[in-house]
């Protein structure tokens, strides 16, 4: 077997690393995961890179880091070590971001791990050894790349119309195929060469895509159009937040006026002093 590369091994230590951190910590881990509020209406876009690098458990890690290395070693070594570092890169932040876009109704809605970064590794290996058979742990099964690949986005486009697990099947799908098409980019021949298998997993792709696009109703996922479901858009939770909070000063500071600051609670003093300060903050930024 071909030593696995440098690149591919920095990213496991990396990943191992900051994994256990976040396992010990759970600070840390809340400040680098992803959450849609956190990322839409906090600005703070680094969790599309960090989410990547947390893992819910050990399984969890393991199970990534297997994958890692098992497509990483021909991979890395055929594109590059720097191809192989956008690839890895384009998939985790094109998986975040494809989750972010299909929850951007969901503000509570959080994930972590590396599997859209797996995913596009994954996928930009079959888009150039589709030949290549792909087993599956513990088990002695082996099927050819091509049939993995259709069969995964088969599955993850009804994970993500079904909502039946607690998978990021959003993540997944929008990795693999960022993975893929770098691939492509970075390997024109490929899609002359193995042009059957790369449009049979791109037609139901693009298709659902589309209809998330023109038709969300019709895949379940929260939208304007749903019957079954409340539109409320991230400005509405903005908004909302931000008059719950006007109503509480308000209520803070009448209360001041008929009783004077002194009969404040400690609770009462704390959001005042807070509310104070975002907004001298916010005036330091513009």
């Amino acid at each position: 077997m071909e030593p696995i590369g440098i690149v591919s091994l920095l990213i496991i230590v990396i990943n191992v690393y900051v994994s256990y951190k976040g396992l010990a910590d759970h600070q840390f881990f809340d400040d680098y995961s992803f959450e849609v509020d956190k990322v839409l209406i906090g600005q703070d876009y680094k969790r599309l890179i960090t989410s990547g690098f947390l893992h819910v458990n050990w399984m969890h890690l393991l199970l990534n880091m297997a994958s890692l290395y098992a497509f990483s070693v021909g991979l890395e070594q055929f594109l590059g070590a720097s191809n192989f570092l956008i690839i890895y890169f384009g998939s985790l932040i094109g998986g975040n971001l494809f989750s972010l876009f299909i929850h951007r109704h969901h503000g509570d809605y959080s994930a972590v791990g590396a599997s859209g970064a797996m995913c596009g590794v994954i996928f930009a290996a079959i888009a150039i050894f589709p030949g290549m058979s792909i087993g599956f742990l513990c088990v002695s099964l082996y099927i050819p790349a091509w049939l993995y690949g259709i069969l995964f986005v088969l599955y993850s486009i009804y994970g993500i119309k079904s909502k039946s697990d607690n998978i990021g099947h959003e993540a997944h799908l929008g990795g693999a195929l960022v993975g893929m098409i770098a691939a492509i980019i970075m390997q024109p021949a490929s899609l002359i060469q193995n042009y059957l298998p790369i449009i049979l997993i791109a037609v139901p792709s693009v298709f659902f895509i589309y209809m998330i696009i023109k038709r969300p109703e019709f895949l379940l996922i929260d939208n304007y159009f749903s019957n079954t479901h409340k539109y409320y858009s991230v400005e509405d939770k903005y908004n909302s937040n931000k008059n719950s909070k006007q109503k509480e000063i308000d209520r803070i500071l009448e209360k001041i006026n008929e009783k004077g600051i002194d009969r404040l609670t400690k609770s009462e003093r704390a959001f005042l002093e807070g509310f104070a300060g975002k907004d001298s903050v916010k005036e330091g930024n513009r």
